[in-house]
């Protein structure tokens, strides 16, 4: 995203999400379960879990060190229940899939480089985004999208489209103008479902209880709206395709606005800074844009493993400050914390919060217990702006 999008007369931007019974999900959330049962009981674990599935078989492996004894096969099995992968015909469920358990210890050496939350478990750059289009200060496109499958799960769940199935999909492309959006041009919906439902009825009915409640006054009458394009949807999750944690990485985050470090979320405690650094750059950016000093922010830190600092840290606002560009990163230094042990301090992060975040994105989520979503430092960050701005030169 450059200043080029915000002079932009006119671009189209599109974003996509995932039901959590999409077969990448369904791994996700499988460690993230692994991860919260280990951290409840030992807060001070090292956990690196991986989950990939496929038809019939699901595979939990990875680097754990912890004092506590783990079902991982029963933790698994929960979690596919809770989706709703019940049923025999589905290929995958709860009852019959295989699980296969490949666990061995964290390495000394990384051990040792992290000591007490004191250095970086792990080297790579991590990014923050926020900006003023929603109230939650999320890109519209990402946000509509989470919400229409977050929709497809509920209508699926309390029966108001009971032939539904749990895995699914949505894409939302929405037009902008001048870097503010106008209108959503086009709703993509793939709705997993049982064998004896009509194309026409299920258009209708997801037209009707999904998308038009979350989309709204967004669309109009040139909107385009497609459900299940390639007719059928019967064979999904996991018996469709093989499911992998940590593949979600745009869904997870933004949709596409803003950039990527490359690192994933899921079965990672928050000594990894692929997680708990970027919860903390989206922390950053969020309270930037809440205090007003810009309409729009990408946070970016980078750290080395082990070291006890971020290696380095740069604040970008495509040009909608409000505030002098270059004390803006001043003003970041001066109200947050960002290392590892600071983070993890601040924000909570030795806790059972994990599984929550690992479907219907990361961010933007006012429904679960996520601490970095708060606005507690945009206060602080104002009052300070202010301040130096009445300082003499």
């Amino acid at each position: 995203m450059t200043m080029t999008f915000m002079s932009s007369p006119s671009l189209l931007m599109t974003s996509e999400s995932v039901t959590e019974g999409h077969p990448d999900k369904v791994c996700d959330q499988i460690a993230d379960a692994i991860l919260d049962e280990i951290i409840a009981h030992d807060p001070d674990a090292h956990v690196a879990c991986e989950v990939t599935a496929t038809t019939g078989l699901l595979v939990i492996l990875g680097e754990i060190s912890t004092r506590h004894h783990v079902n991982y096969t029963k933790i698994a099995r929960e979690v596919i229940r809770d989706v709703g992968y019940t049923r025999p015909e589905y290929g995958f469920d709860a009852d019959s899939c295989g699980v296969l358990v490949s666990i061995k210890e964290q390495s000394s050496e990384i051990n040792a480089a992290v000591g007490d939350d004191e250095g970086a478990g792990d080297q790579g750059i991590m990014l923050g985004f926020a900006c003023n289009e929603t109230p939650d200060l999320m890109p519209l496109p990402i946000e509509l999208a989470h919400h229409l499958c977050l929709r497809l799960a509920q209508v699926r769940k309390d029966g108001t489209l009971p032939y539904l199935r749990p895995d699914g999909k949505s894409q939302v492309t929405v037009e902008y103008e001048f870097g503010r959006p106008k209108r959503v041009q086009a709703v993509v919906i793939a709705a997993q479902h049982d064998p004896d439902i009509s194309a026409k009825r299920l258009w209708d009915e997801v037209d009707e209880v999904v998308i038009r409640p979350v989309v709204g006054s967004w669309m109009d009458d040139s909107t385009d709206v497609h459900v299940n394009r390639s007719g059928s949807f019967v064979l999904g999750g996991p018996a469709a395709d093989s499911g992998l944690s940590g593949r979600k990485n745009i869904v997870d985050t933004y949709g596409g606005v803003g950039r990527h470090g490359g690192g994933s979320y899921s079965g990672k405690d928050p000594s990894k800074v692929d997680r708990s650094a970027s919860y903390a750059a989206r922390w950053v950016a969020k309270n930037v844009v809440a205090s007003g000093l810009a309409n729009r922010v990408e946070v970016e830190l980078s750290y080395a493993i082990g070291h006890p600092q971020p290696i380095g840290i740069s604040v970008e606002t495509f040009g909608t400050h409000k505030y002098d560009h270059g004390g803006l990163l001043e003003l970041v230094r001066q109200n947050f914390d960002l290392s590892p042990r600071g983070i993890i301090r601040d924000l909570r992060l030795r806790r059972p919060i994990y599984r929550a975040t690992s479907a219907y994105g990361h961010f933007g989520r006012s429904d679960i217990d996520a601490p970095w979503e708060a606005t507690d430092r945009a206060d602080a960050l104002r009052r300070n702006a202010s301040m130096a701005e009445t300082q003499p030169a």
